[in-house]
């Protein structure tokens, strides 16, 4: 009766057994197909990214982010100072210039830009906020993306930021004497 019991229990151990393989190899197959969809997926949106960029290129009327300058340097600064920066910059195509994006390299690097088109000739600005609760070095970089015949375009944020002064509070002298002071006047 025991080997009865005994032969029985590995017969339903084995088919648990086999059955748990079988289902984990359509799992991973499974896994291992959608897998395959997102890089396919990935590898058309990166073509037509592609196709897009280089016919705008080819646009003679395309719109230029023309920026005057590409890097804002703080120089050193106290920390929590002024982290506000601006990056100025003028549309010399012949189309509107859409802004789509504007992504800073980390969360301490907050930028606004303008979400309207910016039409040929006209200048407008993109601010950055940088924390400056951090101590140390900036190194920060800003990309731009948009319609222009040049896109993204990386703007640059640098500088250092030293521990602010610890501020004390005024301290009174007082005689050591133990004497009242008398203030009246004659």
């Amino acid at each position: 009766m025991k080997r009865i019991i005994l032969s029985f229990a590995v017969i339903v151990f084995s088919s648990f057994t086999i059955s748990a393989q079988v289902a984990t190899k359509a799992d991973a197959d499974k896994k291992a197909q959608e897998q395959e969809r997102i890089i396919q997926q990935k590898k058309q949106q990166e073509i037509a990214n592609q196709q897009q960029a280089e016919a705008q290129a080819n646009n003679p009327n395309a719109p230029i982010a023309e920026f005057e300058k590409l890097v804002h340097d703080y120089g050193t600064i106290e920390q929590h100072g002024d982290g506000n920066c601006e990056f100025r910059f003028t549309n010399t195509g012949k189309e509107p210039l859409i802004l789509s994006n504007v992504r800073s390299s980390c969360g301490c690097t907050v930028p606004t830009w303008p979400r309207q088109p910016v039409l040929p000739g006209q200048s407008e600005v993109i601010k950055v906020k940088y924390d400056t609760k951090r101590v140390g070095t900036i190194n920060k970089s800003i990309t731009v993306y948009s319609n222009g015949k040049v896109s993204p375009i990386s703007l640059k944020i640098k500088g250092n930021i030293l521990a602010a002064t610890e501020s004390q509070m005024p301290t009174k002298e007082v005689e050591q004497t133990g004497a009242p002071i008398n203030k009246t006047s004659k």
